[in-house]
Order: structure tokens, then C-alpha cells, then sequence
């Protein structure tokens, strides 16, 4: 059922700071122009690697859920694994039926790439927040 990882996403103060300090110190040199998503309250920007992305997640307006993180992480920190599954509702369905809690309606959402998404509760998954994103058409 799992796919590749997709991205890792960064909850940052300043999308502009995180793309200079992965570049400055890492050499990372393919980022993306950022963008806004209003109906997920954040500003993201993807920084190309060669095997995947990093998703810097910056909050956009008061009501951002991003800012509960910065609170506890100012700084910034890793917010999520995002993983690849072929199909949204299947993997949904699955993972319910073996008990996994899928945060908020449990209805897919899209995501920053253009494809449904859902995450799945930290609780379940080892403490880690996992996001699950059908594998764009064209990717592959």
C-alpha cells in the first residue's frame, strides 16, 4: 500500500530563511516559488532533492493550525512524513478498517501538489505525523 516518500514537510517562521539556510548550508539549489493554500491557512514552498522534496510550511493568517506548532518548536521543525499511495480511498478504508485514526473529516483534501490527501493521527503512526497523497498522474 505505501508508495515513496514523497516530501518531508518543515513548519518554518520564514519560508524565505529556510530556503536560504538549505542552500547556503546544503547546496540546495531547485526551490520552488512559494505559493499560498488559504483553505489549509499556510504559505508552502517545495525544495527539489534528488530522490524527493523538502515542504517548507509557513502559516498564513491568524487562524493557521501551524502556529500551534510554532508555539512549542519557534524555530521551526519537521512536521511530517508524506508518503505516495495509489489510491486515497482505498488506503483511507484500509488503514480505518485496521483501526488507524485519519485526522480531521477523514475525507480527502487537496494538497499542495494537486492531489487528495489525509493525514494520519501521530498516536498511530509512532509519534510521527503522516500525510498520505495519491501519486499525481503524471509523476510516474
Amino acid at each position: 500500500m505505501i508508495g515513496r516518500l514523497n516530501h518531508i514537510g518543515v513548519a518554518t517562521p520564514s519560508i524565505e530563511d529556510s530556503v536560504r539556510m538549505y542552500a547556503d548550508l546544503l547546496g540546495a539549489t531547485q526551490a520552488g516559488q512559494p505559493f499560498e493554500l488559504p483553505a489549509q491557512g499556510v504559505r508552502v514552498c517545495f525544495i527539489d532533492l534528488p530522490n524527493s522534496q523538502i515542504e517548507l510550511i509557513e502559516p498564513l493568517g491568524d487562524d493557521s493550525p501551524i502556529h500551534g506548532f510554532l508555539a512549542k518548536n519557534p524555530r521551526g521543525g519537521q512536521h511530517h512524513v508524506c508518503f505516495e499511495v495509489a489510491d486515497i480511498l482505498a488506503a483511507r478504508d484500509a488503514l480505518r478498517a485496521k483501526g488507524a485514526t485519519i485526522l480531521g473529516t477523514g475525507e480527502p483534501r487537496i494538497g499542495a501538489h494537486g492531489t487528495p490527501i489525509l493525514f494520519l493521527h501521530p498516536r498511530d503512526m509512532g509519534g510521527v505525523l503522516v500525510e498520505l497523497m495519491e501519486t499525481p498522474k503524471e509523476a510516474h
